[in-house]
């Protein structure tokens, strides 16, 4: 009876601290599963990132009315020639830092930095009818920003940019590093109004100009 009892006893242990290590096991891979989405959440659109959850994928969608902004800054190439890496870095992260506080407060989808330039949508992958005008204020407010920091900042700095409205596809492409995406002419268009605005100025195209004109 007495060793029954200590069989009973030790199963009922070993019972316990099975429960426990399960548990420890559970909590850490909700916290991975959640560091994981938060990641997930801070390279693409969260109703991208949601889908991609649930389906796996994200089929490319098309967009029949968006529009792109692009920046980029003057005499970006020969500064970065002569300023130390690591102040270059410094420079444009505390920049597009703001830029992606700007985008957000003005419902526009920051897409990528490549190099000096940055690149945001309104419209996709959420449609919104004021997609050109929230572009437009997120635009002028970036000015904004560059001019007031120039009048303390070391280095000063001349902001180009150029918005274009028209159709788009937007997906997500690749298997590592995964990105969400927008293709077409119209891209192509913007970047070409970007590289021939005025420094510090914002360029638009007709068919821009003509979703906002009445503001």
């Amino acid at each position: 009876a007495q060793s029954i009892q200590n069989q009973k006893k030790l199963i009922e242990d070993q019972n316990r601290i099975l429960e426990v290590t399960v548990a420890e096991r559970t909590m850490e891979l909700d916290a991975k599963r959640a560091n994981i989405q938060e990641l997930l959440y801070n390279v693409m659109p969260i109703s991208v990132a949601e889908e991609l959850e649930v389906n796996g994928a994200a089929p490319p969608i098309r967009h029949d009315s968006v529009t792109i902004l692009f920046t980029d800054f003057v005499g970006f190439t020969q500064a970065s020639s002569i300023m130390p890496a690591n102040r270059m870095v410094a420079e444009l992260n505390e920049i597009f830092g703001e830029f992606d506080k700007i985008t957000e407060e003005f419902g526009v989808e920051k897409i990528k930095t490549i190099g000096d330039a940055y690149m945001a949508v309104a419209g996709a992958p959420v449609s919104c009818e004021d997609h050109a005008i929230r572009c437009a204020r997120a635009a002028l407010r970036m000015i904004d920003f560059i001019q007031d920091r120039n009048r303390t900042a070391t280095f000063k700095w001349s902001l180009r940019v150029g918005l274009h409205s028209g159709p788009v596809v937007a997906g997500v492409i690749g298997t590592k590093r995964i990105a969400y995406d927008i293709w077409g002419d119209s891209v192509n268009l913007a970047s070409r109004i970007e590289s021939s605005s005025e420094a510090n100025r914002v360029n638009i195209s007709a068919y821009t100009f003509d979703l906002i004109r009445d503001q």
